[in-house]
């Protein structure tokens, strides 16, 4: 089936976002059970959620390279799993500020071949990831702050 025909520049660099999607989505999908394991429920369900998130973010990447004509490939990114739960919520705030860069990036590509459809896509991911998952990961390491460890992971149980 051919699609629309993409600019190859802008589908090599999907495929290279689509790769930091799957491996936000793989450091999620770990933290969130090591979460779980731990018994902090409400930490689990949150970055549970993240990982759907971010399994909707490659959806689209994957649907709009097949669209512009290209083949999905995702070369291994590095997933950077903490072994405490301010190390996985400083690792996780570490990705998705990558992921921003990454994405603004991508829009300045697009903007650059005039594909405003793709762009759209990523100004809304964008919008996602700045005001949903690093907002809400750095009001956590706010919180651990001001409350303290041990009242911050009391308060997810």
């Amino acid at each position: 089936m051919k699609g629309l025909k993409g600019h190859p520049e802008i589908i090599d660099y999907m495929n290279k976002l689509l790769a930091g999607e799957l491996a936000a989505r793989d450091q999620y999908f770990i933290h969130s059970r090591m979460y779980a394991e731990w018994g902090y429920n409400k930490l689990f369900e949150r970055i549970d959620h993240e990982m759907d998130d971010e399994t909707g973010h490659a959806h689209d990447f994957i649907r709009r390279i097949l669209m512009l004509g290209g083949t999905p490939v995702s070369a291994p990114s590095e997933v950077n799993i903490g072994s405490d739960v301010v190390q996985m919520l400083k690792n996780d705030l570490k990705l998705e500020l990558e992921v921003q860069a990454n994405l603004k990036k991508g829009i300045v590509l697009c903007e650059k071949h005039q594909d405003y459809v793709t762009r759209q896509m990523l100004v809304e991911q964008l919008k996602d990831t700045e005001e949903d998952h690093a907002h809400w990961l750095e009001q956590q390491l706010n919180l651990i702050d001001h409350m303290g460890l041990k009242n911050y992971l009391q308060s997810q149980v």
